[in-house]
């Protein structure tokens, strides 16, 4: 797992930042260059790549899509897109570096003429760049042609790493649309590609925040001795969006808030949170210790669904002064529709550390704020001495893990009020990656691109992590296509969601953490 250096600082204390080595040679195959990740997520992640001098000299790109543009007004316009991205601080060398770089396949990928070109592109790039054949394909397509694709790839030889060189595909997610389709793609792609050449990505795992619990948990002594049920009364995940469904309305009336975020991004954060200590930092050690707590999460009984899962849709309102739609208004949803666009669950992990430990996991559209975080509330202290000083009492302190917008972490704990009486606060000590290590912005994506060129495949997921994904929400959607899954609630826009999700936490005694910043 490549650990990508911040610009240095002065506070930086007993450690000494270093940057890795640049990747080896390699010519990136982008099916789908012209969409939408392209432009705001893998264009960006390469430009810092380079911009950080950790990008091959020998590196090229060969898009492959449909859209009827040439070579040089696709480098144009994603030049645009990257110098836009950059803002002010842009590097136009870097910029002109690496779109000179790019090579464009304007056919069709599902037919003959489109993988002739794509062949007689990448023997190019090969001899201009001295790639050396080390070929790193990645998906960036819609899901039903992730099969088809990497079956063509074999069947044209491009996977073929014999003779020193290698050959790797990079699969975005949804990855199935449930259990049963999951272990379905998984088992067709193991017939034509080795499960170490796959790279299931899940972005997630790029963001420093996330990939820090590992350090946070595993590197201070002071922590990890806590961090189990005798001390933590519950854990809240939330993964909140701002923004409606846009023009995703196609993909996400048959996939909704369930599918679309749990089985991945929020399975993936309880994974790294409750997961016990793994034998090292190689990549089976991690993943195993991943899949062992997910496959301790309990199934959700279909008895049991309507009172621990809440779903919603957001309705049409104000957000931020302005009009917005409800879901049904918007552009390619059906105006029947019942998906949800948000949810909210609260499971158990059955085994030792975290027996009768609460995790509550909730995530939405059109919600307050966009804001993604992992709250840790502890057990609170013994109220004794407090009840016979006559003082307030004390409040459970809490680790707040803030994912997005803002990577920091937040200690909250009580401290005494100035003054004669025995009088308690919350106070914080705060901790922020851009303040702290004056790192730059990122999308995500930088360090799982580097990890994928230099064959670390620690931050993604083995086919048995995606199968115990799914496992976990699957008794949720059985549930719901039985009609055993409760009411979808509505909920307005700029709200925390629907009232009913703030019943399924408070029914404990707890409540959720707020969404505002």
């Amino acid at each position: 797992m490549a650990t990508l250096a911040a610009a240095g600082n002065p506070q930086v204390r007993n450690a000494e930042v270093h940057r890795p080595p640049p990747t080896g040679p390699c010519a990136l195959v982008i099916f789908g260059i012209t969409g939408d990740l392209s432009r705001r997520l893998l264009l960006p992640a390469l430009y810092n790549l380079a911009r950080q001098q950790i990008l091959s000299d020998n590196f090229a790109i060969v898009g492959f899509a449909s859209s009827e543009i040439d070579e040089q007004a696709l480098r144009d316009s994603l030049a645009a897109d990257l110098r836009e991205t950059a803002g002010p601080a842009a590097d136009t060398s870097i910029i002109e570096w690496l779109v000179s770089r790019i090579h464009y396949v304007a056919l069709n990928f599902l037919e003959d003429a489109g993988w002739q070109t794509l062949r007689q592109a990448l023997s190019t790039v090969d001899n201009a760049y001295r790639t050396g054949g080390n070929y790193l394909f990645y998906l960036a397509t819609a899901p039903q042609f992730f099969l088809a694709i990497t079956t063509r790839l074999t069947a044209e030889g491009l996977m073929d790493d014999s003779g020193g060189r290698w050959r790797r595909v990079i699969i975005e997610k949804p990855f199935g649309h449930d259990l049963e389709s999951a272990r379905a793609l998984n088992r067709a792609l193991l017939t034509v590609v080795r499960d170490d050449q796959i790279y299931r990505i899940d972005h997630y795992l790029g963001k420093e925040t996330v990939q820090n619990i590992l350090v946070f948990r595993f590197a201070n002594g002071i922590f990890e001795p806590i961090w189990n049920r005798r001390y933590i009364d519950h854990v809240q995940i939330t993964v909140a969006e701002k923004a409606g469904v846009g023009r995703r309305g196609r993909y996400y009336d048959r996939t909704g808030a369930l599918r679309d975020m749990v089985p991945n991004h929020l399975v993936q954060l309880l994974a790294l949170t409750a997961m016990e200590p793994p034998g090292s930092f190689s990549a089976n050690a991690l993943q195993n210790e991943e899949v062992k707590v997910l496959e301790s999460v309990q199934p959700i009984h279909p008895d049991e669904c309507a009172a621990c899962v809440v779903r919603g849709q957001y309705t049409g309102g104000v957000l931020g002064g302005v009009p917005v739609p409800g879901y049904r208004e918007e552009p390619f949803v059906d105006p029947q529709s019942t998906t949800e666009t948000f949810v909210a669950l609260k499971f158990a992990v059955d085994n030792w550390r975290w027996a009768g430990v609460p995790f509550y996991l909730r995530t939405g559209k059109r919600l307050r704020e966009r804001n993604s975080e992992i709250v840790i509330q502890f057990r609170n202290a013994p109220l004794a001495l407090f009840r016979r000083s006559g003082a307030s009492l004390p409040q459970p302190n809490s680790l707040v893990i803030g994912i997005q917008p803002q990577e920091n972490i937040l200690l909250e704990f009580e401290g005494k009020v100035p003054g004669p009486a025995i009088e308690t606060a919350t106070v914080d000590m705060h901790f922020d990656y851009r303040q702290y290590f004056g790192a730059e912005n990122r999308t995500g994506y930088e360090t799982l691109l580097y990890d994928a060129i230099i064959g670390d495949p620690s931050l993604f997921k083995r086919a048995d992590m995606i199968e115990a994904g799914w496992a976990v929400v699957q008794p949720i959607l059985d549930a719901w296509a039985m009609g055993r899954g409760g009411n979808l609630y509505e909920y307005q826009p700029g709200s925390d969601g629907p009232e009913a999700a703030d019943d399924l936490i408070r029914r404990d005694g707890r409540s959720w953490s707020p969404l505002s910043l």
